[in-house]
């Protein structure tokens, strides 16, 4: 990742909470921990950060927000080729026609470059998904009511009498926080309690996530492994991972990157030849 990408990234962590560890950020940006150090001191120079011990914090603290969810810009260059070699799979599952459900995050919103010349009745509560497959899609977009959290491109309700109970979908995509053999794991309720609305509208429940979330862990399931159907992930998923979804008897598609380098469909398009 090129220097200017990792200050872009670390300067829109420090907005999320009041203090990011090196370590945090190290993960965030797959940066060695020195490497991180490095870019805190040269940030913290140019007056964009306050350099603390063993991370940053910004120059004017932010007002903590509503969710727990990190922001949508922190993550969404992060592991770029993994999450599209991951949405290409997702993609791949849907047939013309379909109605499906795709719900807020990162993973998930690379669906939307390889969903620019199908048409699908799509449900989603990302504000960033369906703007731009309105704009760039054939696709039937429908989102529910509800408050739009700025930094986490979310449509969230907390009330029941919104869109999401009259729409049915054959297949939901979402993202997660971690997972494990307790099941699926995200960081904050309100993100949960939207979700376990929408998973109630699909037959099938698609899980897209980096190998990396296989290691990582939250305080809060949003459902048990076994509820699940499918899981895409990329290469770098290990073999005890691999072994604990298929024990739940869970299907696993593993993506490849190779594929995922080359620009996606509806990128392609926008390029302007001269």
């Amino acid at each position: 990742m090129h220097e200017s990408e990792r200050h872009r990234i670390i300067l829109s962590a420090i907005q999320e909470k009041p203090v990011v560890t090196v370590q945090d950020i190290a993960e965030l940006t797959d940066a060695s921990e020195a490497t991180i150090r490095r870019d805190i001191a040269s940030l913290h120079v140019q007056g964009k950060l306050r350099r603390v011990r063993g991370g940053a914090e910004a120059v004017h603290p932010p007002q903590l927000g509503n969710l727990a969810a990190r922001p949508f810009r922190v993550s969404e260059s992060v592991n770029i080729d993994k999450k599209r070699a991951i949405a290409r799979k997702a993609v791949d599952l849907c047939e013309e026609g379909d109605a499906i459900i795709i719900n807020g995050g990162t993973t998930t919103f690379q669906m939307v470059h390889y969903l620019s010349a199908r048409r699908l009745q799509v449900m989603t509560n990302s504000f960033a998904i369906a703007e731009h497959l309105v704009k760039h899609s054939k696709c039937n977009v429908s989102v529910p009511g509800g408050a739009i959290y700025r930094d986490q491109s979310l449509i969230l309700s907390p009330f029941e009498n919104d869109a999401i109970r009259n729409f049915y979908a054959r297949r939901i995509f979402i993202g997660a926080q971690g997972v494990g053999a307790l099941g699926i794991m995200e960081s904050d309720a309100l993100v949960i309690q939207s979700e376990q609305k929408l998973m109630r509208q699909a037959e099938e429940l698609i899980v897209m996530i980096d190998s990396s979330k296989f290691r990582k862990r939250s305080s809060l399931i949003l459902c048990p492994l076994e509820n699940v159907s499918t899981i895409i992930t990329d290469e770098g998923i290990s073999d005890e991972a691999a072994r604990m979804v298929e024990a739940a008897g869970v299907t696993l598609i593993v993506a490849g990157t190779a594929a995922a380098q080359t620009r996606p469909p509806d990128e392609e398009d926008s390029v302007s030849v001269a």
